[in-house]
């Protein structure tokens, strides 16, 4: 793709999101809504959406759930094994090889560490797809917040949006734009009724899978009958308008790296005014990763047809 054709296509793009129709046009390549989710809500299994409990008091920082996690997703093998405590020195954050990390906290006056596990909270109203004008992210009825890789252009939007600092960016690939965060295993797992393979794996019980209604009551129940075992109160049962990903913890959420500034409204309700005031950032926008995504892909394309070809030649 020569400069000109970059520019044309940025510019449709920009008309399009000018005319009002950018988003049904990106709308259109996006998959349709779930079959399997579909159904579930028609059956009544998943009326209100899944999630996940998860007792900070329960983890002993086993790791059984990255290795889990990496074996369920054909992640590659990490530098250290996943029984080296070393990698506890620092404090992790998920990447293009990790989609979920547990972390190790030193409290100060308590004799045992406090051991925190971090993936995708999966949010009741996602900042991540709502910052993704190519709608790469979808909010499934059961709970989960899906990508999908084939729509993405990689702007990187949604690592900005993200209130919990999640998704990581496939650096590797320079061409092939992909994020990297957890999916609540819904593709493998999750459209058959079964519980994500770190919860399935967890050797503690830390980890509850269940209506998320159903949680946040076992939650506050385990609250009220083990006084002073917990804080009271459930990370995530209101948090940037309620995750689907919840936490018990035995000492102030801040000091094991949650942050308890947050407060309850989704994250995208604080910019909604601010984007109605400006549209010319929805033009513009798609416009330039629109042509940024034409750019790669074409090179892509022209790389795969000239194996084609290379291939044809040898027979």
């Amino acid at each position: 793709m020569n400069r000109r054709n970059f520019l044309k296509g940025g510019l449709a793009g920009g008309a399009l999101t000018f005319l009002g129709k950018g988003k049904e046009a990106a709308a259109s390549v996006a998959p349709p809504p779930p079959v399997s989710d579909i159904t579930m809500l028609k059956e009544g299994k998943y009326p209100r959406g899944m999630g996940v409990l998860y007792d900070l008091s329960r983890c002993i920082g086993c790791r059984t759930c990255e290795a889990i996690c990496n074996k369920e997703h054909h992640l590659p093998e990490p530098d250290l094994p996943f029984d080296d405590t070393s990698v506890f020195e620092r404090v992790r954050r998920t990447h293009e090889g990790a989609r979920t990390v547990v972390n190790r906290y030193k409290i100060k006056g308590q004799e045992n560490p406090v051991f925190r596990k971090v993936q995708c909270n999966h949010c009741a109203e996602p900042g991540c797809l709502s910052s993704c004008f190519v709608n790469a992210y979808t909010k499934t009825a059961i709970g989960a917040v899906t990508y999908n890789e084939k729509v993405c252009v990689g702007c990187r939007t949604c690592m900005i949006a993200c209130p919990f600092y999640v998704p990581a960016y496939r650096y590797s690939s320079a061409f092939n734009p992909i994020i990297i965060k957890c999916t609540m295993c819904y593709n493998t797992r999750l459209v058959k009724g079964e519980p994500p393979a770190c919860v399935a794996a967890c050797p503690r019980d830390a980890m509850n899978f269940g209506k998320r209604e159903d949680l946040i009551y076992m939650a506050h129940q385990r609250i009220r009958i083990n006084p002073g075992k917990y804080v009271e109160h459930v990370y995530g049962e209101k948090e940037v308008g309620g995750t689907a990903w919840m936490y018990l913890s035995p000492v102030p959420f801040e000091q094991v790296g949650f942050d308890t500034t947050l407060g309850e409204k989704p994250i995208f309700s604080y910019v909604k005014e601010f984007l109605s005031i400006v549209p010319m950032v929805l033009t513009i926008w798609p416009a330039l990763f629109s042509g940024f995504y034409l750019l790669a892909t074409r090179k892509e394309s022209q790389k795969i047809k000239q194996q084609d070809i290379g291939e044809e030649g040898k027979k």
